[in-house]
């Protein structure tokens, strides 16, 4: 340890303490962050090392990576409910799972004049992409083609990007989908490979893995990613951003569970702003390029994401959040304006 003092003996005053672990732990930061410029891919023990790092530095290193390999450009989409509730999967978060007591109402898939309606609003606001989000494991053949035929309404009558999440389709359905004018799947990983079976036994990780293949084979970009405070760990989370990194994905929701009553996580700890952050500069630290989207239980932050904007995220969704209020358009416009910020599609 280095102390520089003022004075002698017992009174003796401490200006400033350095000590060779902070030293250390600076080092390898910076050594991490130059080796992310130069294009070198992180493994999972540099993520883990990174993890344990002090937060500021480490946040304002992964903004630093953000701005170099990305810019100001902002990633902002909305979300739709395109069909709600009556879900048959069993995951532990989520209020439209009919295997919990929760007060959700249930609607069939939306006719095209209201997700037209939907569309036309969210560009209006300067919003460039819009998603529409079904439940239950997939659409089936009848909701492939009457979605198909909402997409290529909404494409002809609105200058907005469509993307979608119907479940687990195959590639046809993909290439249907695709050629109505959709440009994006969206399919969450939910979590690491090794915590998943904790959060949902109705459907299987490579399941979900397939999905996300059948669509790229298809020629649709992908966003995917996951939701952090299930009860996971760091390396779980860290495990969740190699796969879809190793998957090519280059949009990554990350969704802060929002404990919702009579779901099995309905107790769980809140996670804090400091945590929503380190999260959010690890994962820029390894996927230096994607869109690293906030995205689900935003809104329960005091800043509404603030500060992971400055820890290296780089994309939203805005408005509400499937069953759960969220942020308004407007308010997050002024935010990214302030930040310095361009949504662009």
């Amino acid at each position: 340890m280095e102390r520089l003092t003022i004075g002698t003996g017992f009174y003796n005053i401490v200006v400033k303490t350095v000590t060779k672990g902070d030293k250390l732990m600076e080092n390898l930061l910076d050594n991490m962050k130059d080796r992310v410029l130069a294009g070198d891919l992180l493994l999972k023990e540099d993520a883990m090392q990174l993890a344990e790092l002090p937060l500021e530095p480490l946040c304002e290193a992964a903004d630093e990576i953000r701005e170099v390999f990305c810019g100001k450009r902002f990633d902002l989409c909305t979300i739709i409910n395109g069909k709600n509730g009556k879900c048959s999967e069993d995951c532990k978060y989520c209020a439209q799972s009919v295997f919990y007591s929760t007060e959700v109402e249930s609607y069939p898939l939306l006719k095209t004049d209201q997700l037209l309606e939907q569309a036309k609003y969210n560009a209006e606001r300067g919003v460039m992409r819009y998603s529409i989000v079904t439940s239950g494991k997939r659409l089936d053949d009848g909701e492939v083609e009457a979605a198909c035929k909402s997409i290529r309404a909404i494409r002809e009558n609105v200058d907005i990007s469509v993307c979608v999440s119907f479940g687990s389709l195959d590639e046809m359905a993909f290439r249907k989908i695709k050629e109505a004018g959709a440009c994006r799947v969206h399919n969450n990983l939910e979590s690491s490979r090794n915590y998943f079976t904790e959060v949902c036994t109705t459907h299987s990780y490579e399941e979900k893995i397939e999905t996300v293949k059948a669509a790229k084979r298809a020629g649709l970009s992908v966003c995917s990613g996951g939701i952090v405070g299930l009860g996971e760990t760091m390396e779980d989370r860290i495990d969740l951003a190699l796969t879809v990194r190793d998957l090519g994905v280059r949009s990554i929701p990350v969704n802060m569970l929002n404990p919702i009553p009579g779901t099995p996580y309905e107790r769980n700890p809140r996670l804090t702003i400091e945590d929503m952050c380190r999260i959010t500069a690890v994962f820029r630290f390894l996927v230096p390029d994607a869109f690293i989207r906030l995205a689900g239980g935003r809104g329960l932050m005091a800043d509404k994401g603030k500060q992971c904007f400055q820890s290296g995220a780089n994309a939203a969704i805005t408005g509400d959040m499937l069953t759960t209020a969220g942020i308004t358009i407007e308010q997050d416009m002024r935010m990214l304006k302030e930040l310095g910020f361009e949504v662009k599609s």
